[in-house]
């Protein structure tokens, strides 16, 4: 634990400090020199400079592309049944291991670090004769809140990944002799980050909406919800007596890290969630809906949720950097550009990057809300008709694989023979087409990411190079279906679950279950299954899936059913017609193995700190 202070006790000489707009701007070259805590708490910009290095860990959900991804990004896309990522196959085919930490969130503790100090010395300041700016004690009341909400969050994260860590509540001096840390319980951390958040939520303010530079300010509502997901891991088999093998890991003094089964967790889990869901219900939070000519329309809604800070989001950050720009031929290129095919206008080699695998497209609901592997509509071959897609968004000559789909899959997956949203242009991604060769290469799968993408951005004419997202962490849809989860683990019958389940569905323009499938009203197993499954469409590419299989446990399935290691699937990139082009090919055999549901805590901390224990099969 000793590299923990070392790395983060350095003061400001060893403050990374990420460029987020004008709340989270670098830490200034006055500032970055070491200073006394008594010197910079005694002047009010370098206190409010000094606060807002604090929020440098919040997450970039928009940002998962191999070469910066790493623990406060979303590399969890593509290393869980999502995403294929050019030039990173190897980390799927593989089981990963205690050197390989480049997805560490461990760093975090520096900004746990940055919140003790700032909660030790933060005080008013007076105004003076000579000096106009001060900080008042409604201010200092306000920037400790947020302080202590990081706090508490980072922990949460840190616990998301590693499961039980050291909590640190206090300024280490690293100075101490022998300093050394060991590893708190899943209950001592789960205790101390819900305890966290519970005393500081009603001391949140809800921050000028209007202002884009203030969106990442937590408040009442975000704390809320970190709280009730918290639970909602506590509760899940993973950190509650599911890992056998992590109920033998245990500290060097005896002490056990993981509890054995306890049912009430799901009962607490409840709790948690039920005070969000009545706060979200109280008129704070909402589902996005869009309206064309006064009528409800889905598919604008599953694409302007993203496009925009709304009354859905409950946590996100201020600023995406470089993640969304559309610039050809630079290291910087973001999601737009890395999404685009490249044989539409701009396409370049830094483009359609970011492939799909099958069992992800597959897992999509068809029109009629039903699975493709039940639903009459689906059919695996041959090519549509005129007029044979009834969604309209197919002509004929596309794969049937493709017509007949939910509003959520044409606003997340470009397929081949789609026409780009720009410019009407149809795109084929088989040999012959409007690209060479290079590009079957290029997509990897025959099936490019579309969702989040921007239907303005385009490198070409007077069509904008970038516009401005918030990167969600947090959004109400999961707190929904999270809401229907913990329900159905204390009370399958409980009406709520499927009413809850169906808000989501009817969002996303696709049949209630509750009209479609009454029998499973009421059974656990059907009802858990519908709610996982909804999941996995709602959230995809958010971040959460490769979270949400670990803590379920079912990572060890086959692919398709949860797995994350077995053979994937993807189009017959070597077919030089959209016949020989459009069938189901093996793409890989991926890795994954019971160690894997932690993440493994980097080997430099285990080998420095005999109090830290690695996790297990590392």
């Amino acid at each position: 634990m000793k590299r923990i202070f070392i790395i983060a006790s350095l003061l400001f000489s060893t403050l990374f400090v990420s460029s987020c707009e004008d709340y989270l701007d670098d830490v200034s070259k006055e500032l970055a020199e070491e200073r006394t805590m008594e010197s910079i708490f005694s002047n009010p910009s370098e206190v409010r400079r000094f606060h807002r290095s604090i929020y440098n860990a919040i997450p970039n959900t928009g940002n998962f592309w191999f070469n910066t991804a790493n623990g406060q990004d979303n590399p969890w896309t593509w290393m869980s049944d999502e995403i294929e990522f050019r030039n990173v196959v190897e980390l799927n085919t593989f089981a990963y291991n205690a050197g390989e930490d480049r997805f560490s969130r461990w760093g975090f503790y520096r900004e746990i670090r940055q919140a003790n100090l700032f909660l030790e010395y933060a005080r008013e300041i007076p105004q003076n004769g000579t000096v106009v700016e001060f900080l008042d004690a409604a201010e200092v009341k306000d920037l400790k809140a947020q302080a202590r909400f990081f706090r508490a969050y980072y922990h949460y994260l840190l616990f998301e990944l590693y499961g039980p860590i050291p909590i640190m509540d206090k300024i280490a001096d690293p100075k101490e002799p022998n300093i050394d840390y060991p590893r708190n319980s899943v209950d001592e951390v789960v205790d101390f980050i819900y305890n966290e958040l519970t005393a500081v939520a009603d001391e949140l303010k809800n921050p000028d909406l209007s202002d884009q530079t203030l969106l990442a300010v937590p408040t009442k509502g975000t704390a809320l919800a970190v709280r009730a997901k918290l639970m909602v891991y506590a509760a899940s088999p993973l950190y509650n007596g599911g890992y056998a093998e992590a109920m033998a890991l245990k500290n060097p003094d005896g002490k056990q890290l993981f509890p054995a089964y306890s049912a009430n967790k799901w009962n607490r889990a409840l709790t948690a969630i039920q005070e969000f869901i009545d706060y979200a219900n109280q008129g704070h939070y909402s589902l996005y809906k869009a309206y064309t000519n006064g009528q409800y329309d889905p598919d604008k809604s599953v694409y302007e949720v993203f496009q925009s800070y709304n009354e859905e989001v409950i946590f996100a950050r201020s600023d995406v950097g470089d993640t969304w720009g559309s610039v050809s031929n630079s290291a910087k290129v973001g999601i737009d550009a890395r999404s685009l095919p490249r044989g539409t206008l701009g396409g370049t080699s830094q483009t359609g990057v970011i492939g799909l695998v099958q069992e992800y497209v597959d897992d999509y609901f068809m029109m009629d809300g039903l699975p493709i592997e039940e639903s009459p509509l689906y059919q695996e071959e041959g090519f549509s008709a005129p007029g044979e897609d009834l969604t309209g968004q197919n002509g004929a000559g596309i794969s049937k694989m493709y017509i007949n789909r939910e509003p959520r899959f044409y606003n997340s997956v470009f397929y081949n023979g789609r026409r780009w949203h720009v410019g009407n242009q149809q795109i084929w991604f088989h040999d012959g087409g409007n690209s060479d060769r290079g590009n079957n290469i290029d997509i990897r799968t025959g099936y490019i990411n579309y969702k989040r993408l921007n239907r303005r951005v385009y490198n070409s004419g007077t069509n904008p190079r970038s516009v401005y997202r918030p990167a969600i962490i947090f959004r109400l849809a999961e707190f929904y279906l999270l809401y229907a989860e913990v329900l159905n683990e204390v009370n399958p019958t409980d009406p709520r679950i499927i009413e809850y389940v169906d808000k989501v569905r009817e969002r996303a323009g696709i049949p209630k279950l509750a009209d479609i499938k009454p029998g499973i009203i009421g059974n656990q197993n059907l009802q858990r299954e519908a709610i996982r499954r909804e999941m996995r469409v709602e959230l995809a590419t958010e971040g959460q899936r490769y979270f949400n299989v670990r803590r379920w446990m079912i990572a060890e399935n086959e692919p398709g059913e949860g797995g994350q290691g077995g053979l994937f699937h993807a189009m017959n990139l070597d077919g030089n017609t959209k016949e020989e082009f459009q069938v189901r090919t093996p793409l890989e055999n991926r890795v994954f193995e019971r160690r894997m549901y932690l993440y493994p805590i980097p080997m430099r901390e285990v080998q420095n700190s005999p109090a830290i224990i690695q996790n297990p099969g590392y």
